[in-house]
């Protein structure tokens, strides 16, 4: 796998959305814009073939419900067809509908997901990675994993099933307020573990999706892999659960599609802009004392080379090294990062040893850190 996979935020109802931009900012070259609906007439969306070729910034200014945008023909297609097999295989009638948005997401209610718009096109991906510096979903095995996880909500909407007694017991209830930011323990068992960031111990609904995801996954050892552990109950009530539904039609077929692309109107600038700020968590501190251990203010030293320099220049490296094995957000961990050039720039710390063995010292301090502030239970984690 190219790159960990990344907690969805699902299951819980969305907040309205900000209020769309006084205008849009347009570059004058090019493709020229319908006028505006504040001038009497509807924007068409545009086709790829319009804006795939434009930068990033003029990219920005266009509108999410700007971008003409399909599932069919593309490689979400196939990812849905084989999460399909793999209900079929167990016996499943259900079958979740589908539609693009601004995120992933399954509403309350709704049998049925949402899909982040940029997995529809590769110039969108590309644009997700250069603002995000991930594409969460952007792999074929990271985008099924997804599918399964709200497959788990949906077809829990689609049955009912938060109503059942034993539901209730083994996974909480669904009427627990979702909060903004969760606190995960890293090393409980008493939940499963798919996607990153131990997402199972944000809510009971996730933990059901979770358990769900794992019921249904590609690994069929679920029995041997968590023998001993208290999730296995949980597993073990997923597998006698989905036999009891295998065959039988859904309860609810309503195919309401909330927040569909052609909806939102916010700019994708106003898109990045919240999705960022709402990612730039708190963060393990990185105390001088660290830095100091790893790198040198000493005078003998001062010709030896910054290292705000020398940490700037393996920066992504270390990003993605770090995220991978502490399932930490590489934005996030960018935004440390950042804060470690400025301090070592502030302390005038120099490289006083060999760099490849400053750059392992460093990606150990970074990793463990951060596990350790993970194991404190001071760590949040955004939903």
């Amino acid at each position: 796998m190219t790159s960990a996979p990344r907690p969805a935020r699902t299951g819980h109802a969305r907040p309205a959305p900000p209020a769309p931009p006084a205008g849009v900012r347009l570059p004058p070259a090019g493709v020229r814009l319908p006028p505006d609906a504040a001038a009497g007439r509807k924007r068409r969306p545009l086709a790829p073939v319009v804006w795939d070729g434009w930068d990033d910034e003029r990219l920005l200014d266009l509108r999410l419900c700007d971008l003409d945008l399909r599932i069919e023909g593309t490689g979400l297609e196939d990812r849905i067809s084989e999460l399909a097999r793999e209900l079929e295989a167990r016996g499943l009638h259900f079958r979740p509908h589908f539609w693009l948005s601004d995120e992933w997401f399954c509403p309350d209610g709704v049998p049925g997901m949402a899909i982040p718009f940029y997995l529809a096109h590769p110039r969108l991906c590309r644009l997700e990675q250069s603002q995000m510096l991930e594409v969460e979903g952007g792999t074929r095995e990271w985008c099924l994993k997804i599918l399964r996880h709200e497959t788990g909500h949906a077809i829990e909407n689609a049955y009912r099933l938060r109503r059942r007694r034993r539901r209730q017991e083994l996974f909480g209830r669904t009427s627990k307020p979702y909060p903004e930011y969760y606190a995960p323990r890293p090393y409980s068992k008493s939940f499963v573990l798919h996607l990153d960031a131990w997402y199972s111990q944000s809510h009971p609904d996730e933990d059901f999706a979770e358990t769900f995801a794992v019921w249904l996954g590609p690994e069929p050892e679920w029995r041997t892999r968590y023998a001993g552990w208290p999730a296995l109950r949980k597993l073990e009530y997923m597998d006698e659960l989905m036999k009891e539904l295998a065959g039988q039609p859904p309860l609810v077929v309503s195919r309401r599609k909330p927040d569909l692309l052609s909806r939102l109107r916010r700019t994708l600038r106003d898109h990045y802009r919240i999705k960022r700020r709402h990612y730039g968590l708190d963060h393990p501190d990185f105390y001088d004392r660290d830095l100091k251990r790893l790198f040198s203010d000493a005078p003998e030293h001062a010709g030896k080379p910054t290292a705000s320099g020398f940490v700037s220049r393996i920066r992504r490296e270390v990003r993605r090294r770090v995220s991978r094995w502490t399932g930490e957000y590489q934005y996030t961990i960018d935004q440390v990062l950042a804060d470690i050039v400025a301090r070592c720039r502030e302390l005038n710390l120099r490289v006083a040893g060999p760099e490849d063995e400053a750059k392992l010292e460093f990606i150990t301090l970074l990793t463990v850190q951060t596990m350790n502030y993970l194991a404190s239970g001071r760590h949040r984690v955004a939903l």
